[in-house]
């Protein structure tokens, strides 16, 4: 084997976009997952969560919640006041609508994926129908005072339960009136500050499973009006709550970076009587946990760290192999560095521009092992900045270093680049 020499490129300062929501299709074999910079990304569990499809990001796009309607369609909302379908044939933003009533702060598909609710910042719920080729308002439900932070549909189409600041409330989907107002906080004596209802779930027995920014996830008989269970499980705010399709077992994630898991268990052996038990944490993450989603199979979430994490159950392991190993998804599946290996260039793509560097060099020669010192130290080139609001898709250079190109999702861009004087001339 030849001598070679190993360069330790340590200037490349990409900062990954965290996670900051997570869907799984319902019945189907997909996870949808948005960063913090309008990207969206889809993994196959039939694959082995292989990352299939990537959209890249949008500097007016900030997705806050995505869901999956009709089968295999895809929409996410956000801050913009926007809902947008992703067509995943094109990796693109397929259409839009207006939601009406200002940043969308969630949004939730029915069970028979025919509609979308969502809530926005004015405090109103908002019925969208899911139409061939887009989707259709249909209504508005009871507005009342105060941005509608999470939504959550009953299994049977038939309620919306909506948490607020220090309430949340269920919506009678037939009528669009609130049939019951629940505050929090009401058992908790000299409370002064405000309580952020993040995340919440109806279930099909009629129980609401609330987490709270007081790091409390709460059991509520929404009928009588009463709590019937409540959980501290950590000292900060939970962000998160998934619940399992069996309504059986329930994900929560933390400002901490730690994610819980509730079971449903008999109180006595063999009994029929059944509470909430809190397994140990498990921290897999170092920032906020903002998405947390619950497959057949196992926990996944997402933080601000940007890690995707998969911890299977065990217990629904059916035999040992791939499907039982946790894993974390933490570098990009995508290709963010290009050589020019003649001309000893290095491209670097981050989502708003590009670095071209040129590699340092080296007289010394040495054993195998050893770190030569540099006699001349790597050299920022160029920074080329991309047209638009659209993020880059891909980049490359060319192996002589005379060509730079780059794509967003709508446009390709190709530059000639002259080293000798670094200059950049478009053509």
């Amino acid at each position: 084997m030849g001598e070679f020499e190993v360069h330790r490129v340590r200037f490349f300062g990409l900062v990954p976009a965290g996670v900051r929501c997570l869907a799984c299709q319902p019945r189907g074999s997909r996870l949808a997952l948005a960063r913090t910079d309008g990207a969206v990304e889809v993994y196959n569990f039939a694959a082995n969560y292989y990352q299939e499809k990537v959209i890249p990001g949008h500097e007016a796009r900030v997705v806050e919640s995505l869901c999956w309607a009709a089968g295999d369609r895809l929409f996410g909302a956000g801050l913009s006041g926007d809902i947008t379908e992703y067509d995943l044939s094109r990796l693109s933003a397929a259409r839009g609508a207006d939601g009406g009533g200002g940043p969308i702060w969630s949004m939730a598909a029915n069970g028979t994926g025919t509609q979308l609710a969502i809530g926005c910042e004015d405090g109103s719920v908002k019925i969208f129908q899911v139409v061939p080729g887009g989707i259709q308002f249909e209504r508005n439900l009871d507005r009342r005072k105060g941005r509608v932070l999470c939504l959550s549909w009953h299994p049977l189409d038939t309620h919306i339960a909506a948490g607020s600041i220090d309430i949340f409330r269920i919506i009678d989907v037939a009528s669009g009136q609130t049939v019951q107002r629940i505050m929090v906080n009401y058992h908790v004596e000299k409370v002064k500050r405000e309580c952020m209802v993040w995340a919440i779930a109806l279930l099909s027995r009629g129980t609401v499973v609330t987490a709270d920014s007081f790091g409390r996830v709460q059991f509520w008989d929404w009928q009588q009006g009463t709590l019937a269970e409540s959980h501290t499980v950590s000292t900060s705010a939970v962000l998160s709550l998934a619940v399992a399709e069996k309504e059986d077992s329930i994900v929560v994630g933390t400002s901490t970076g730690a994610t819980y898991q509730l079971q449903l268990l008999p109180v006595k052996l063999g009994g029929s009587e059944k509470r909430w038990v809190r397994t140990k944490p498990f921290q897999h993450h170092s920032h906020d946990v903002r998405a947390v989603a619950h497959s057949p199979t196992a926990l996944i979430s997402g933080g601000l760290d940007a890690q995707l994490v998969i911890r299977p159950l065990m217990e629904k392991v059916q035999k040992k192999g791939y499907d039982a190993v946790l894993r974390k998804f933490t570098f990009p599946h995508r290709r963010l560095v290009s050589c020019a290996r003649k001309a000893r260039l290095l491209l670097f793509q981050f989502s708003q521009h590009l670095e071209l560097w040129r590699l340092g060099s080296t007289r010394e020669t040495g054993k195998d092992g050893e770190v030569l010192p540099l006699s001349r130290m790597p050299e920022h080139l160029v920074q080329l900045k991309s047209k638009g609001p659209e993020h880059i898709y891909c980049s490359c250079v060319s192996p002589c270093g005379t060509w730079l190109g780059y794509s967003t999702a709508s446009r390709f861009h190709l530059y000639r680049v002259r080293c000798d004087r670094v200059s950049l001339r478009k053509v």
